[in-house]
């Protein structure tokens, strides 16, 4: 870790000056929490995500949340906590973040145990370092230095958090929870720090997430395997009619053809184009990222804007008939595709599966049935650059980096939409995690120096919200 700059005479010295003086204390708890395996998609760890839960109440009580409670849900539970400003007039904010982590092993091809944190080179390896105990830890850290360098006995804030314990699981039970507690989560903005930046040297901020709607089409013919030689060419061959459903799709541009796929869609201004581009983006190195050797996508866009701020239609699978060694002459009984779907803002999940339906089963020819079917849908989620809100989460990541914040978008999908929507709250994200730091993959890490900023960003927040609400309305 790098040795904090600067003095105690202002504000940006003193919040470093205390964290990098309590960072000793702060990465021992986080160590303790990541050694808990909290992983929500194995039933065998079930006890370990509630003890993770359990875990995190009581470091928030330390911290001096004065109401801390544990959320069951049919799933795993989430933890809520509160703190009152000392102003009712001060704005309430969510921080979001979840506490239940991949799967991991050391079989995996991880150089150390993942859940026996170790530090090396000025990194912090374990399950969850970065995706997401240790993003969701840094605001205890980052609160400690905002009250201890302000003077205040309570945040500027109403600050609020909402830690849940099925995101690494699809968040099944999320929107439900935040409907059922939507008197007790009300707040006036929402901050997620599970997101990330651009890199090490490249401080960033996310403005939004693409939406999701995924179905699965299947084509039923015979009612059997039949003979290809006897009735091949005089009965629809589902496969076949699959073939081409999949294959219009898209058009020679690229572009999606089901109608009114892009109606309403909020497109990219020349603005937010130019930030985009000045990003230090070198495609051959993300191709090998990708495990990819050419670009693709819809003409007009760079490969960012394809990826962040333009919808999508991707083929997830697709099989039917015989699949074993040699040849087998048959027409098969049924085939099926699976389909996915990323929106951006304007896009809602419920028109485009209808418009989807329609535009499929239009050409399923006769003599084949088909069935579609939906899985849920994440609405996509964007906020403006020009919202005072966003411009404090700017100005504080600033101040701990010390150098002009860019802007990003996140091209998967997230919980951030059913908070926006259910709490009718802009949604914030500050994140410090790197690509480099390998969410999901063996050797997950994060990199401490990042992981300190965070925490110095987050302490700089909460008055720079207090002092700047009012802009916002």
């Amino acid at each position: 870790m790098s040795t904090p700059p600067g003095g105690a005479d202002s504000e940006v010295g003193a919040v470093r000056t205390y964290v990098h003086s309590h960072s000793a204390a702060f990465l021992g708890e986080l160590a303790e929490w990541l050694r808990i395996p909290s992983v929500s998609a194995q039933p065998e760890h079930a006890d370990d995500v509630r003890r993770g839960a359990d875990w995190l109440a009581g470091k928030l009580r330390d911290t001096g949340f004065p109401v801390v409670e544990i959320w069951d849900t049919p799933g795993a539970p989430a933890v809520f906590a509160h703190w009152p400003a000392e102003d009712p007039a001060a704005p309430t904010v969510l921080v979001y973040g979840h506490h239940d982590v991949q799967p991991a092993a050391l079989a995996d091809g991880w150089h150390s145990e993942p859940f026996a944190p170790e530090i090396r080179d000025g990194k912090l390896y374990a399950r969850g370092a970065a995706d997401d105990k240790g993003q969701v830890f840094f605001h205890t850290l980052g609160l400690r230095a905002h009250l201890a360098t302000t003077g205040r006995s309570a945040p500027a804030v109403h600050l609020k958090l909402l830690v849940e314990g099925e995101e690494e699981s699809g968040s099944p039970h999320f929107r439900a929870l935040v409907e059922d507690r939507a008197d007790r989560l009300a707040a006036d903005t929402v901050v997620i720090s599970d997101t990330g930046m651009w890199d090490e040297t490249t401080p960033t901020v996310c403005t939004g997430m693409r939406g999701l709607a995924e179905c699965e089409l299947v084509l039923h013919g015979p009612e059997q395997d039949i003979h290809s030689g006897s009735f091949g060419g005089a009965v629809p061959n589902p496969a076949t009619a699959l073939a081409r459903v999949v294959a219009a799709l898209h058009d020679e541009e690229g572009r999606v053809t089901v109608p009114g796929f892009y109606d309403g869609i909020t497109p990219l201004t020349e603005y937010e184009r130019r930030l985009f581009a000045e990003l230090p983006f070198d495609e051959e190195d993300w191709l090998r990222t990708a495990k990819s050797r050419a670009t693709a996508g819809e003409s007009g866009h760079t490969t960012l804007e394809r990826v962040w701020a333009r919808p999508t239609a991707e083929v997830n699978g697709i099989g039917g008939g015989y699949q074993g060694e040699g040849s087998k002459t048959i027409i098969p009984s049924s085939a099926f595709v699976k389909l996915s779907f990323r929106l951006v803002e304007g896009q809602e999940p419920e028109r485009i599966e209808q418009a989807v339906r329609d535009w499929a089963l239009a050409r399923v020819p006769e003599g084949l049935r088909a069935e579609i079917s939906f899985a849920a849908s994440t609405r996509p989620c964007l906020t403006p650059l020009s919202h005072p809100a966003l411009q404090s989460v700017v100005r504080s990541m600033e101040k701990a980096f010390g150098r002009p914040v860019r802007f990003t978008r996140e091209g998967g999908s997230g919980p951030a939409a059913d908070l926006r929507d259910v709490l009718g709250a802009p949604v914030l994200f500050l994140g410090v995690s790197v690509p480099s730091d390998g969410w999901h993959a063996p050797d997950e890490k994060v990199e401490l120096d990042l992981l300190l900023k965070g925490a110095e960003a987050s302490a700089h927040l909460w008055q720079d919200l207090a002092d700047h609400w009012s802009e916002a309305h």
